[in-house]
């Protein structure tokens, strides 16, 4: 595993990871950075998905991206800690790598899911990531890992995490 600041829209993975919404049709942030560089197929892709539980994920072509997958990754909105938080966004985590491998890919990028308009706070979700992603590894066999960083502050917290 590893973090780079990065456009993630941009690398050259099996699949890159979208912090989407339920109805998985576009947004704001990542999400629609995504949308916008992989093309309006990505659009009548993810409707005909039907949408997509939280702590879930679904899989499309990536179309115009490098990537030829794009995981619409559906993160909790963070609503102090209290709600299930913690175990949804680790499970959106693994649902990603699950379907990674279902598919026959072995790299993937992630941006950091739910930090964003979520409000999921960035430390708490970077530490829960990267722990959760050690752990299904370990239990799943490799796949290379990329953190996309938006700013340097989020790839300050990945590289501190990844280090400890």
């Amino acid at each position: 595993m590893r973090a780079l600041r990065a456009d993630i829209t941009t690398l050259d993975v099996d699949a890159v990871v979208t912090a989407a919404n339920e109805g998985l049709l576009g947004g704001g942030g990542v999400d629609g950075a995504v949308h916008r560089a992989a093309g309006p197929e990505l659009l009548a892709a993810c409707r005909k998905l039907g949408g997509c539980p939280t702590g879930e994920a679904r899989i499309t072509p990536g179309f115009r991206l490098r990537a030829r997958f794009v995981i619409h990754a559906v993160g909790p909105v963070w609503r102090g800690g209290t709600a299930g938080e913690p175990g949804l966004l680790a499970s959106a985590y693994r649902s990603s790598l699950a379907l990674l491998r279902a598919a026959g890919g072995a790299s993937i990028a992630f941006p950091a899911i739910s930090t964003g308009i979520y409000g999921y706070p960035s430390e708490q979700a970077v530490r829960i990531a990267v722990v959760t992603l050690r752990e299904d590894l370990v239990a799943h066999g490799p796949i290379e890992v990329v953190f996309a960083c938006f700013d340097d502050h989020t790839l300050a917290l990945y590289e501190k995490e990844l280090a400890g």
